[in-house]
């Protein structure tokens, strides 16, 4: 996951280090501009199309039905689908008739129009207990989960002959929807009467319109596991779990992505979260472990033992989901300027010697192209910063790349928490 990188400026003072004169500035310019070219090339090849039927993208898992309930199926499987993670699960804790279907409907943050589908990875378990869905229909509607739905996409899965591929279907019609259902059904070998069915990941390629900021994320929550309380103030959330952690983080579209720290032990964990009917839901990794399902009820007379959740300006020591840019950019959007002027106002009274911006982005594309653009990125907050009055004369900005992940960068979930703006201070 780590990779060593050798910085352009080490080359550039390599070709500098035998004279000043302009002919080796003209050749260091040529050198950095000609590395800078094949970076933002070799990225290039590695763009996707954004998935808009991900958790990462605020797609929510709301109900499950069919075999689902004979099968042992619940929430947890349905944000495997959608977790952005391409690997095989076992999508069936319990084993099911050849012919087995079960569905699943999911609410979207904003009116999508999906172009096409596409399931990666139809690899087949080596065993005769085991086989991979073979139906897949997908539905879309726009008047809930009881509303009607209509047929936009279906498919009959073969298996891949290798890791690392796609079977696409497109959309039969181009229709703005809501909601989607997704049904699987039946084995692609079916050796056995009873079977379990694996999955991979359901993709959802298109067009959407923005998404609203989510205001739900002020409460308390209480599920197996879950013991919650969140205040929010804009897209800024402060919170307490598990009655020793303290949270912070930032919501975008409907999905608030925030890190905690156990204030006994030490220990990190990183959440993914949303509001669905008053309820929370989504995932939590702790220590850097995988994922798990996160969710609980809304408990308004919970006691959490954590005092008054309370949001704070952001400040030293301090992990930023709310800062946005354009895509494969270092331009700030706007949406993002009151998280800017709440930094400020955080940093502004701080007595630390130095303050550091540090960006990070995610595992696509290369290291060179990442190093860079976190680079700029930060380089764009302290900008922003000084902009708005920010006086420290010591502060800086560094860019990590994809070096420092918090988070695995095999799902979009993980990906998504690793794109971060960091507050260091000494």
């Amino acid at each position: 996951m780590f990779r060593l990188i050798f910085p352009v400026a080490l080359l550039l003072m390599a070709a500098t280090a035998c004279g000043s004169t302009s002919e080796n500035a003209t050749a260091a310019d040529a050198a950095s501009s000609q590395m800078a070219e094949q970076a933002a090339q070799e990225n290039a090849t590695t763009v996707q199309p954004i998935d808009y039927l991900s958790f990462a993208q605020g797609a929510v898992p709301v109900r499950i039905g069919g075999a689902a309930e004979a099968l042992n199926v619940g929430m947890e499987q349905a944000l495997q689908i959608i977790d952005g993670d391409e690997g095989g699960f076992s999508a069936t804790p319990k084993p099911g008739a050849g012919d087995s279907a079960i569905w699943f409907i999911y609410r979207l943050p904003a009116a999508t129009t999906f172009t096409r589908f596409a399931v990666p990875n139809i690899l087949e378990t080596p065993s005769p207990s085991q086989t991979f869905f073979r139906e897949i229909q997908v539905f879309g509607g726009n008047d809930g989960p009881d509303g009607e739905f209509m047929p936009i996409g279906a498919a009959t899965l073969a298996t891949h002959d290798s890791r690392g591929k796609r079977t696409f279907f497109a959309a039969d019609k181009e229709r703005a929807v809501t909601w989607v259902k997704v049904q699987l059904a039946g084995g692609i070998n079916v050796e056995r009467d009873r079977t379990f069915f694996e999955f991979s990941e359901l993709i959802g390629e298109g067009r959407q319109e923005p998404v609203a900021l989510s205001t739900a994320f002020d409460g308390k929550w209480r599920g197996r596991g879950v013991v919650l309380e969140l205040a929010q103030e804009g897209s800024l959330v402060s919170g307490c779990y598990d009655r020793v952690g303290d949270l912070e983080g930032a919501v975008n579209g409907n999905i608030l992505r925030a890190t905690g720290t156990n204030r006994t032990s030490g220990v990190r964990s990183t959440f993914v979260l949303s509001v669905v009917d008053g309820n929370i839901t989504g995932v939590r990794s702790t220590n850097g472990g995988p994922f798990r399902l996160y969710e609980g009820d809304a408990d308004a007379d919970l006691v959490t033992g954590c005092g008054s959740a309370k949001v704070e300006p952001p400040g030293c020591g301090d992990t930023l989901y709310g800062i946005q840019f354009d895509y494969d950019s270092a331009v700030i959007r706007p949406k993002s300027f009151d998280t800017i002027d709440a930094l400020r106002s955080g940093l502004e009274g701080s007595t630390e010697s130095a303050v550091t911006i540090v960006g990070h982005t995610s595992s696509e594309g290369s290291d060179a192209y990442n190093l860079d653009l976190s680079q700029r990125r930060a380089e764009a907050v302290v900008a922003a910063l000084q902009e708005r009055g920010l006086k420290n004369a010591k502060i800086s900005a560094r860019g990590a790349g994809e070096a420092e992940p918090i988070a695995d960068n095999g799902s979009e979930t993980g990906r998504s928490l690793n794109r971060r703006v960091e507050i260091r201070c000494q």
